[in-house]
């Protein structure tokens, strides 16, 4: 007998009441895998499977794992995806949609707290391995302050605009204000390009050197300018411009 499963499949979908055994033998030796040799011995679509399997319990997961991992372009692409987006993908429902969203918070907290535990400007690589995670994949700009005290230890990362699919607005005052509220010796500008080139626009450059001026008669230092985008980052200070 079998029964309806309205959240994962819609309504007309239907799933057996367990699991086809040739599905518990492979999941089993995913998991023995994952546990013996850690997340790297499984392939992207292996590990979304196993994700997924967890939600939906009495499918097999493959197909739709390697479905999401196309429609997304890869494992960044599948975990920025907004849930909206992954529940229009045939299969997906809210559990299914929340395993792969707890998968990423779980990414980006542990990330995060690499960059907190020691100051921004010695600890670069993992400060760029976590806004890399969080916002290369994103398809609209978003722009974020990294606000930091004297001793250049992380205090606040906000999101402080987003934009339609190539812009985003920014406005010198409302960053300097902010910054003056928050005691900040110091910002990170960073923002993401969705067409994934991070090359800098002259609107960007531009952008920077206002913020970094109205910063520089308050005492607030900008650090730098990060542009995220697929293919890379772009430091502005790295670069000279600013």
């Amino acid at each position: 007998m079998s029964v309806p499963d309205h959240d994962q499949n819609g309504p007309k979908a239907r799933a057996p009441e367990s699991p086809d055994p040739g599905h518990s033998g492979h999941r089993a030796r995913l998991r023995q895998r994952l546990l013996g040799h850690g997340g790297e011995a499984l392939l992207d679509h292996e590990l979304i499977e196993y994700l997924l399997a967890l939600a939906i319990p009495r499918r097999d997961t493959k197909p739709l794992a390697k479905a999401l991992l196309k429609e997304f372009g890869g494992i960044g692409g599948l975990f920025t995806a907004e849930p909206e987006a992954l529940m229009r993908v045939n299969g997906m429902g809210e559990t299914a949609a929340a395993a792969i969203k707890i998968g990423q918070a779980a990414a980006l907290r542990l990330l995060r707290a690499q960059v907190a535990e020691q100051p921004v400007l010695g600890n670069w690589q993992a400060l760029i391995d976590y806004l890399q995670a969080d916002m290369a994949h994103h398809v609209i700009e978003r722009v974020r302050v990294l606000h930091l005290n004297t001793r250049n230890m992380l205090i606040r990362d906000e999101l402080i605009s987003e934009g339609s699919i190539d812009e985003a607005a920014v406005h010198v005052r409302e960053v300097i204000r902010r910054a003056i509220d928050l005691g900040s010796a110091a910002i990170i500008l960073v923002h993401n390009h969705p067409s994934g080139d991070p090359a800098p626009s002259r609107a960007d450059i531009e952008l920077t050197r206002q913020i970094a001026e109205a910063g520089k008669r308050l005492g607030i230092t900008v650090h730098d300018h990060l542009i995220i985008g697929a293919t890379g980052h772009v430091s502005l200070r790295a670069q000279g411009l600013m």
